[in-house]
C-alpha cells in the first residue's frame, strides 16, 4: 500500500519533535552538570521575600518554638456568663409557638421558639436567654424571665 503526502508529512513531523526534545533533554542535563547546591539555594529576606544572596546574620531574630503555631490558634476558654444576654421580647404568638427577642446589647432581632422557652413569656417581658446558631440564623435557647 503506498504511503500518501500527508501521511509522510506528519511522520517527518513527528520524528523532527523527538529530535527537539531529545536535544532539549541533554541541554539541561548539560545546564545541570555545572551546578552545585549553592547555586540551587533560594533564601528568604527580613520581608519574605525571595533572594540569590544569603541574609545577613545581625539582622537575624530568634524564636521560641512554642511561640510557632502552625493552623489555627486555640480558642480562649468562653466564660459561661458571657453567653447569657439579656432582652425584651418585642412579638410571641402562642398559637403558632415563635416569636422575637431584642437583644438590649446589640440591639438585634433573634428567633425564640416555645420548645427553647424555660418558662412561660409574653411580649414586652425582660427575659435571659443564650443565642445559637440555627440553619437559618440566629436563635435564642434556655430563654427564661429576668430576675431584676
Amino acid at each position: 500500500m503506498a504511503e500518501t503526502w500527508n501521511k509522510k508529512e506528519r511522520e517527518k513531523k513527528k520524528q523532527q519533535q523527538k529530535k527537539e526534545k531529545a536535544e532539549k533533554k541533554a541541554q539541561r542535563k548539560e545546564d545541570a552538570k555545572g551546578k552545585g547546591i549553592d547555586d540551587m539555594m533560594a533564601y528568604l529576606d527580613e520581608n519574605g521575600n525571595l533572594s540569590a544572596t544569603p541574609p545577613d546574620p545581625k539582622k537575624a531574630k530568634k524564636f521560641k518554638l512554642e511561640d510557632i503555631e502552625i493552623g489555627v490558634p486555640k480558642a480562649a476558654d468562653i466564660d459561661p456568663a458571657d453567653l447569657i444576654r439579656t432582652g425584651t421580647v418585642t412579638f410571641f404568638n402562642d398559637s403558632k409557638g415563635y416569636g422575637f427577642i431584642k437583644d438590649l446589647k446589640t440591639q438585634e432581632s433573634i428567633f425564640v421558639h416555645l420548645n427553647n422557652l424555660l418558662e412561660a413569656v409574653g411580649e414586652k417581658d425582660k427575659v435571659q436567654f443564650e443565642v445559637e446558631m440555627g440553619p437559618k440564623g440566629a436563635s435564642a435557647v434556655r430563654v427564661k424571665k429576668a430576675t431584676v
